[in-house]
């Protein structure tokens, strides 16, 4: 017999839309969306508002904006709307009193096959470090982050150039339909979770972490292999994104771009790391191992656009890399 759910989703990102659309769309009953406060945000500091809130009142649903989720009248707030599941989909970390709220639990869609890459940057870590796969774990909520029982996963293969963007986009997708399915496994009684440590093979395989990403980290280190800076840039694309400083030689005046796209060539060269070559069509720097082609750039106070488009009026050749 089929339990009737009352479900709260928690989210704030596009990345959580997708995944609350379809269980809208495969009609569960949301009883109320937890998202975050609108702030005001930009240059004219309009009042921004969560693409999940957005969502959420297209679709006439109840929606709660907390800024303290400890607070007792944020608690019966929740509590009150009487769910028996909570969903959470790139959301914030949730005191017990909510998490340990719903009779069924409160489960987390992670983008990453858990029990690798715990933390905020999942998907920017698993290109970085060059991995060929990743993909989303549904699990349910413990004390620690990140580590509860898995109930599902979807793996994901990541191609050679695929840049975090890109792989948002894929796992958004398949992480929407992975939600569904565990809602339905719920739904249906026939949830089976195993202990994060069952999908670690071997005693001394290493967890990598996925650190929340600052601005110094995303500067690009030429001296490194054309691997790593190939890896490194499509990691960071489009956001937090990776960059370089430029010194023009002739007035040593710098300015930074940031850098969305590349491709690397394998190839042997006689040329100093961090030589630029630049002509009307292409522009590529040199590192070890070969060249790293720059297809997508920004120049300090200008938009990001194909590099080719501004070779046309750019002589990157006056400048070099600091």
């Amino acid at each position: 017999m089929k339990k009737a759910l009352r479900i709260i989703f928690m989210g704030t990102p596009d990345f959580a839309v997708a995944s609350l659309k379809i269980l809208v769309e495969n009609g569960y009953n949301i009883v109320g969306v937890i998202t975050t406060p609108d702030k005001p945000a930009g240059r004219g500091q309009k009042i921004h508002e969560s693409a999940v809130k957005k969502y959420a009142v297209t679709q006439n649903l109840t929606v709660i904006q907390p800024t303290n989720l400890k607070c007792a009248d944020c608690v019966q707030e929740i509590k009150d709307l009487n769910a028996n599941l909570q969903i959470v989909v790139a959301f914030r970390m949730l005191p017990e009193v909510i998490w340990n709220m719903p009779e069924l639990g409160t489960f987390n869609l992670h983008a990453s096959l858990l029990p690798q890459y715990r933390g905020a940057a999942p998907i920017n870590w698993a290109i970085i470090n060059g991995e060929k796969e990743t993909g989303v774990t549904t699990f349910f909520l413990q004390h620690k982050i990140d580590t509860g029982d898995i109930i599902a996963q979807e793996k994901v293969s990541i191609t050679e150039n695929e840049t975090a963007g890109e792989l948002h986009d894929k796992l958004m997708a398949i992480g929407g339909e992975l939600v569904l399915k565990t809602v339905q496994q719920i739904e249906n009684d026939t949830v089976s979770t195993q202990p994060q440590s069952r999908y670690t093979s071997g005693e001394n395989q290493e967890l990598k972490e996925a650190f929340k990403i600052f601005k110094p980290f995303c500067k690009i280190d030429w001296t490194k292999s054309i691997h790593e800076i190939h890896n490194h840039i499509r990691g960071l694309s489009p956001y937090p994104t990776a960059w370089a400083e430029l010194k023009e030689i002739e007035t040593n005046k710098t300015i930074s771009c940031k850098i969305f796209k590349t491709v690397a060539e394998k190839v042997n060269h006689q040329l100093p790391v961090g030589t630029i070559t630049s002509t009307k069509t292409d522009l590529k720097i040199a590192v070890n191992g070969g060249f790293i082609h720059i297809l997508e750039i920004q120049l300090e106070g200008k938009k990001r656009m194909e590099t080719s488009a501004l070779l046309n009026g750019f002589d990157f050749n006056k400048f070099t890399l600091v």
